[in-house]
């Protein structure tokens, strides 16, 4: 199975709420974009319309390797369409406040999935259904994880270990999903240079952060704590959501392997990250109502967890080498780890899935066609991992109390 062969195949529109107004300081914009992220098409139109990139407001970001629709509130002006290559912004409206990530009510997806057989083609649809019946594990995907280091470390980590020293090696010498080529070969050069900061300002990107960071550091060489916050809020708060996110994947992934084992409950196995989570196929009625109430919270120094939940939390982060208390980012001072909670099971809505039909990019190949809804933070990508997973098993295929006896 391939997806995302080309930006078409994967479709994602925001469903939002739109408070809208008669008239108002504010503008809301339906904002279509294929192959540029987020922030690439915010800094856009912060430069088309002679704004701050604070002044465009996203509420959600989006992977730039599809097709995406999602709004935007920007200061009310007189640009009703606003373009450019790789993006269109439609006005739709006015607001009196921008719009905040608690306006989202989740996402729709269009998703066709290429280069199948037709017994592929009819497992991953017959695996849908069952996802719609029992849902998944609501783990965080690999697209949270861009700063995952090449030897299974996070930046993140570092900061919460108050290692200033060492999460400033690794943003300056380790490869992070996404890095252009240019920083790609600084990085290279710049491991081998450390801590040489006049070479390693010499051969920086221009324009980057990078420069700023080292022009710090050569007037002040060992100040490791304050370098460390001239990087962007924005990269500082994204490490730790990543490493945060990688702690809650391990304690979720235990507390539902505990509860299948305990209900009989047969479970696969997800590669998320670089770590084995389990996932079941199908669910007893009673441990799925269990789940369907399920929240846990994401870990960080002041995290609440009910008893049974606390041993598994306390467990994972003594295999990392923390406490709950170490989790609060003490050396930096505009970045914080998120609070709250998340579900441990996610069920798509809306499952569609189209007779499969030739493949006109892999002949003799068959493509399927899937439409779901997720709410906002679950991850289509996962929702395809799982249907690929094998069928649960049936009721019939059992086998009876009797058998194997003599």
């Amino acid at each position: 199975m391939r997806i995302k062969v080309v930006p078409a195949d994967f479709v994602v529109e925001e469903q939002v709420h739109l408070p809208l107004v008669a008239s108002g300081p504010w503008a809301a914009y339906r904002v279509r974009k294929v192959g540029l992220s987020t922030l690439e098409v915010q800094a856009r139109l912060a430069s088309l319309l002679k704004l701050s990139k604070q002044q465009v407001i996203f509420p959600a970001l989006k992977d730039k390797e599809a097709v995406a629709v999602q709004f935007a509130a920007l200061p009310a002006g007189p640009a009703e369409v606003v373009e450019d290559t790789g993006f269109r912004a439609q006005k739709v409206g006015f607001l009196r406040r921008p719009l905040r990530p608690t306006d989202l009510r989740g996402n729709a997806f269009t998703i066709l999935l290429r280069d199948l057989d037709d017994e592929e083609a009819t497992h991953i649809a017959r695996r849908l259904a069952e996802i719609g019946r029992y849902g998944l594990p609501n783990y965080f995907d690999q697209q949270r994880f861009g700063s995952l280091m090449a030897e299974g470390d996070f930046i993140g980590k570092a900061i919460l270990r108050r290692d200033a020293e060492g999460a400033l090696r690794a943003y300056f010498t380790q490869p992070f999903l996404g890095d252009p080529r240019t920083v790609l070969a600084f990085k290279r050069a710049a491991a081998n240079l450390w801590p040489n900061w006049p070479a390693m300002l010499e051969i920086a990107p221009r324009p980057s952060n990078y420069r700023s960071v080292l022009t710090y550091l050569v007037s002040h060489p060992t100040d490791y704590r304050k370098a460390l916050n001239l990087i962007p809020q924005r990269l500082l708060a994204l490490y730790l959501a990543a490493y945060q996110s990688y702690l809650w994947n391990r304690i979720a992934g235990t507390c539902l392997a505990r509860l299948y084992q305990q209900d009989g409950v047969r479970a696969s196995a997800l590669t998320i990250a670089g770590q084995s989570l389990p996932c079941h196929t199908c669910l007893t009625e009673r441990l799925l109502g269990e789940l369907s109430s399920l929240h846990i919270a994401l870990p960080s120094h002041q995290a609440a967890f009910p008893v049974e939940v606390a041993d598994i939390a306390q467990r994972v982060l003594a295999a990392e080498g923390l406490a709950l208390a170490d989790l609060k980012a003490r050396i930096l001072k505009k970045a914080y780890l998120a609070k709250g909670s998340r579900a441990a099971l996610v069920i798509p809505g809306e499952i569609k899935v189209d007779a499969p039909g030739e493949d006109e990019r892999f002949p003799g190949r068959l493509k399927l066609s899937v439409r779901f809804t997720l709410p906002p933070g679950s991850y289509a990508t996962l929702v395809l991992k799982a249907a690929q997973l094998p069928l649960p098993e049936r009721r019939e295929d059992r086998p009876s109390p009797e058998s194997g006896k003599g």
